[in-house]
Parts: structure tokens; C-alpha cells; sequence
């Protein structure tokens, strides 16, 4: 009798394994069938850990097309499968076949993964160009937590798809011009006596955001001055609606009050008005207080890790999209109103009517966008453009992809938006405008320094020098923060706790970190390695290696659907499987030289893919912590 056994080779990618394990079922399943069977109906998956065993086959839709029941064709299949030795044992569980293949395969499996990269496991066949535009903040104020989560999502998501292949690019649309920045720059002017950023030891992203709070403090109180006025009052009572408080009508007046008749809103519109004709003091000022919060921007972004290929500047891209709304009416995409200006109707998607040019001519939000949109392309030739945005843009988003599509430009099929929602501290939502905003850097400081009390009172870090245990507190606060941003979906808000981020007993990066620190903790202790071929292979070595099989399909899954969490929670379980293992196996006092060489191996193996998530999340992992 021919034996059809499942065997790897050197260098064989667990991919292939895995459609092995499939042809092998596929063609003891046609043998004893008279119905033909397509392999991809073979559904099989890691056993569940209560079974203990390596792999199950669900037979329902089996069953009902060979017309037989589960338990007979499980067992009919089992002992075919038992009879050519091409597993150890199997046992059917109403519609499952549970199976275990020989021990044999687990040692093939890992003579095969050290022979191959990680890289090499997980790479697709086909690939893309992609362009990830990411955080994309405005110049009159630092990052904050909200901006922290942008970039570490757009930073992952990046990785991801550079490790599986596809050719990767980033860039950010820096909102560096408009009434906001000429706020910072007219209170730095009137009130700043000169100061700058090395005179007062501030940083300078911080330095001008305080100017951007300071022209807020005090329209406020002009504001109050003004509602207490006799103006003030007279104007409640002509302009209030019908059963509105005073209070709501000077909520819904602030506007108008500062686009009208506020001296310090008088004069930041004249500024912007003197930007926009290029007054060459004007424009000096801007320059500078630009460049004071890229400077910031950027030690900030060195911290996280992160960096950009392409930078596009909204004082360079504002006037981008007017040709594109040319196009559009020549091809009766968009209408004119009798004032003048531009519009889509757009009701039919399910969406409003959308003005894109104002009746005198000038550019909105979303025409740049067109325009922007349009010049990267040009640019870049991308086959798909993701944009991270938060949920708080779906509409505007749903809005750009509409038009895009309607105008036919052929990039309009690549086109995704990936919202992620709000996230809180434990004491509540953040405000900017008051200066209570959460900065990123005090964010990232208070993870180190919880990390700091941490690594105190664990006392492993003492042997090491000042650097060296600064660069670990370091690793294991950004691990923190990096991971507990990541780790929940995008698309749901989330409260951030710094404390609670650097558990080593909770699902967060330290824990991971530790996993790895442990194997190289033993690794250590250990000379050259040699392959080794155990007398038996323990059930924990096969869920280790069982997550090793199926992190390629992790990954993948987590590429496709550009959501880190997914790769975030399954190293988790790796970390969590490995902790378990080193709890209950022994590995430098093993049984025997045999089951301590190959348990080495085995679990140097899973560092490499340990390490691989993490650094694909944005974190780097430490030898020590």
C-alpha cells in the first residue's frame, strides 16, 4: 500500500505545508468517495486546545454532498487515513475529525523554518503600490493622544504591508495655513515680547501652541466683555431666535461675533488676508513659526519611531482641484447655481447636494482635496491610497471617493478610508481650545515613566549602564503605549490608561516583551546549536508550532483588512502560549540532550516571530528588561 504522508522539505514556506496537508486529505477523501470533491471544501483548522489534538477537518458540508453522516464519514476517513500512517490518532466529535500527524512532521516543520526567514514565510505572491497618508496635523499646536493613535496606525499598517511584499509609501497633508495659524502667530505678535522657543526652554511645537490657547484665553474674555455690554445685550435682543437662552444665543453668535465684529478676530482675518498677498513680513513670521513646529513635529515622530517619505502642504496645495471642477462641467458631472457657484448634486448615492466653488470663484475643503487627490496620482501612480482619518470625516471621505468615481479618474477603485475612533483617558475626553489637550510628548514621558517604576521594582535592570537602562525603560513605555493603542479594532473609541498599559500580567506590550526577553534570557546561557529529533513531541510544542503555522495567515488577514489589532491580539496568544510553555516545560534541564537541543531551537524559532509581530506594530523588542 502506497503511503501518503505528509512531509516537509528545506526551505518549504508553511503556506505549502499547508496545502500538502490539504491534497493529502483531498486524495484519501476521493478514494473513498464516488462524488468528486474540490479541495478547497476541505475546511482545516488548529484543534481546539481541549482536544488535544493537531488539526481538525469540519465534515458537515462533507456529509451532506456524499449524502452520509458525519460521525461515519469521520470515522470512514479517520481510519483510512490511520491505515497509510499519515496520522497518529484522530477521534470524531459529532460533525469534526479531530487528527494528530506523526511527530515526524512537527520535526520537519522546524528543520524547514530554520531555513527560512520570516519574511520569506509570510510574502504574497501578488503585489501592490500603495501610498498611506497618516497623522497630517496643523501647525498651530503639538500632537496629541488623538494624533498618537493616527500615527501608530498608519505607522503598523505601513510595516504590515512592507513585510508582506507590496511597495509601501507614506506621506501627510500639513494644515499650515488658514485663520488658526494667523491666531497663533497674532498672539505670539502682541504678547510674545520676543520670546522664542530656546529663550524660554520650551519646546517649540508647545511654545507656539501656547500662543494658539493664549488667543483663545483672551477672546474669551473680550468676548464676555462684549456680552456684557450694552452692544452686547442689544444685540441678544434683535438677533435671539424665538425661546432661545442667552446662553445658547451667545454659543451659536461666538462665530459671527469673531468673523464681525471682534477687534482680535478683525485682525487675524487681516493677517490671513495679508498671507494670502504675500506680504513678505507676514509671510517671514509665518515661515519661521512654521518651522518652530516641524522641528517639534519631528522630535516628537523620532520618539515614536516614525517617519514620512512625502510631505504635501496645504499653502501649496489650496488652490489644487479648480481644473478638476473645469472637467466636471464640461462632462455634466457638475452644475452650476444661478449665484455662480459649483456643485454635485449627489442625492442618488445617498448623500446631499455638495458645493465645490463658491459663487465668487474661490476654493472649498473638499475641491483641494480633489485637486490633492489627483497630483498624487500623478505623482505617484499608486494602486491603492489609504487614508487615516478619523470617524469623526466619514461623510467627507464618502463624499471625495463619490465625486472621484463620477469623474472616472482611474485611481477611484483604490481609494479607502480607514476611521478609527476617539480615544479617552480614564478622567475623560480631551479639549484643545482650553489647553487641556493630552500632548503626545507628556503622553509618551508618562509611559516611560511608568515603565521606570516598573523596571525599579523588578531590580533586573540594575547591572546595566545609565544608557543602556534608559534605552530599555524606553523600549518597554513606547511597548506600552504602542501596543495598547493598537491592540483594540480601529473603528471603536477607546480609553487609554498609561498605568494599566504597563501590566506584565495583562494583555499589553510589556507582557509580549517579556516573552521574548525570557527566550533570549536562555538563549544566552546556551552554545552553537545543533538539530535535534526528539524521542516525543509534547501537545505544547504542538500549539507552539500550530501558531507558527497559521502567523503568516495572520498577518495577511491583518494587511488585507488594515486593521493592526488582529495581528496585535494573535501575538498576544503567542506570548501567552509561550509563557504557559516555559511554566510547564523544562527547556535547559530537560529530560534528555535531545529535548533540550530541540527545544532551544523551537523556541529560538518563535522568538523570530514574536519579535517579527511586534516589530511590524512599530515596536522594537529589547534583549533585557
Amino acid at each position: 500500500m502506497i503511503k501518503h504522508q505528509i512531509r516537509t522539505e528545506s526551505m518549504k514556506k508553511i503556506h505549502d505545508i499547508i496545502e500538502d496537508l490539504h491534497r493529502h486529505v483531498h486524495v484519501v477523501l476521493t478514494r473513498l468517495s464516488d462524488q468528486p470533491i474540490e479541495i478547497n471544501e476541505l475546511v482545516i483548522t488548529p484543534c481546539k486546545k481541549e482536544f488535544a489534538k493537531d488539526f481538525t477537518l469540519v465534515l458537515f458540508g462533507l456529509a451532506k454532498k456524499l449524502r452520509k453522516n458525519p460521525e461515519v464519514l469521520g470515522d470512514e476517513l479517520g481510519k483510512a487515513l490511520m491505515e497509510n500512517q499519515s496520522i497518529q490518532s484522530y477521534e470524531v466529535i459529532k460533525g469534526f475529525l479531530n487528527f494528530s500527524l506523526p511527530d515526524q512532521f512537527w520535526i520537519d516543520l522546524v528543520n524547514s523554518l530554520q531555513g527560512n526567514s520570516v519574511e520569506e514565510q509570510i510574502k504574497l505572491d501578488k503585489t501592490y503600490k500603495y501610498l498611506i497618508e497618516y497623522c497630517s496635523p496643523n501647525t498651530n499646536k503639538p500632537l496629541h493622544l488623538g494624533h498618537v493613535r493616527n500615527i501608530l496606525l498608519g505607522w503598523s499598517v505601513y510595516l504590515i504591508q512592507k513585510s508582506l511584499g507590496h511597495e509601501v509609501f507614506t506621506t501627510q497633508v500639513i494644515n499650515d495655513r488658514g485663520i488658526a495659524i494667523c491666531k497663533s502667530m497674532l498672539a505670539w505678535t502682541k504678547f510674545g515680547e520676543g520670546q522664542t522657543p530656546e529663550s524660554t526652554g520650551i519646546k517649540s511645537d508647545h511654545f507656539v501652541g501656547d500662543y494658539y490657547v493664549l488667543f483663545e484665553t483672551k477672546f474669551r474674555e473680550e468676548y464676555l466683555t462684549w456680552q456684557n455690554s450694552e452692544e452686547g445685550k442689544l444685540a441678544f435682543e434683535n438677533s435671539k431666535k424665538a425661546d432661545e437662552s442667552e446662553a445658547d444665543f451667545y454659543k451659536r453668535f461666538k462665530n459671527e461675533y469673531f468673523s464681525k465684529i471682534s477687534p482680535l478676530g478683525q485682525e487675524a482675518s487681516e493677517m490671513l488676508r495679508q498671507w494670502e498677498r504675500g506680504d513678505e513680513a507676514i509671510i517671514s513670521l509665518w515661515s519661521r513659526m512654521n518651522q518652530w513646529v516641524y522641528d517639534g513635529f519631528e522630535k516628537t515622530q523620532n520618539l515614536l519611531g516614525v517617519s514620512f517619505d512625502f510631505s504635501y502642504y496645504e499653502s501649496q496645495t489650496y488652490l489644487l482641484g479648480k481644473d478638476l471642477i473645469q472637467q466636471g462641467l464640461d462632462k455634466g458631472v457638475f452644475q452650476k447655481s444661478e449665484d455662480g457657484a459649483v456643485f454635485v448634486d449627489l442625492t442618488d448615492a445617498g448623500l446631499d447636494k455638495k458645493f465645490l466653488l463658491r459663487s465668487d470663484g474661490t476654493s472649498i475643503y473638499i475641491t483641494q482635496d480633489l485637486g490633492t487627490a489627483t497630483q498624487r496620482h500623478l505623482n505617484h501612480g499608486a494602486d491603492r491610497y489609504i487614508y487615516i482619518v478619523a470617524d469623526e470625516q466619514d461623510y467627507h471621505f464618502q463624499v471625495l471617493f463619490e465625486i472621484l468615481r463620477r469623474l472616472e479618474v482611474p485611481f477611484s477603485d483604490g481609494l479607502y478610508h480607514l476611521n478609527y475612533g476617539m480615544v479617552e483617558l480614564p478622567t475623560g475626553r480631551m479639549k484643545s481650545r482650553e489647553g487641556t489637550v493630552v500632548d503626545a510628548d507628556d503622553l509618551i514621558n508618562e509611559v516611560i515613566r511608568e515603565a521606570s517604576v516598573m523596571a525599579q521594582e523588578r531590580g533586573e535592570l540594575e547591572n546595566l549602564s545609565k544608557e543602556d537602562k534608559d534605552k530599555v525603560i524606553s523600549q518597554i513605555g513606547l511597548s506600552a503605549l504602542k501596543y495598547q493603542l493598537l491592540k483594540v479594532h480601529p473603528k471603536k473609541r477607546m480609553i487609554f490608561d498609561p498605568t494599566e498599559s504597563v501590566d506584565l500580567q495583562g494583555n499589553t506590550g510589556p507582557y509580549i516583551m517579556n516573552a521574548y526577553v525570557r527566550i533570549q534570557s536562555i538563549l544566552r546561557k546556551t552554545e552553537n546549536l545543533e538539530k535535534s529529533q526528539p524521542n516525543l513531541i509534547l501537545q505544547e510544542e504542538k500549539d507552539l508550532l500550530n501558531l507558527l503555522i497559521h502567523y503568516p495567515k495572520a498577518i495577511q488577514e491583518a494587511g488585507h483588512s488594515l486593521d493592526p489589532s488582529q495581528l496585535a491580539n494573535y501575538v498576544y496568544q503567542m506570548a501567552k502560549d509561550f509563557h504557559k510553555y516555559y511554566h510547564d516545560v523544562r527547556i535547559l534541564n530537560a529530560e534528555t540532550q535531545e529535548a533540550k537541543l530541540w527545544r532551544l531551537n523551537l523556541i529560538g524559532i518563535f522568538s523570530n516571530y514574536l519579535s517579527h509581530g511586534m516589530s511590524c506594530l512599530g515596536i522594537e523588542m529589547p534583549d533585557r528588561m
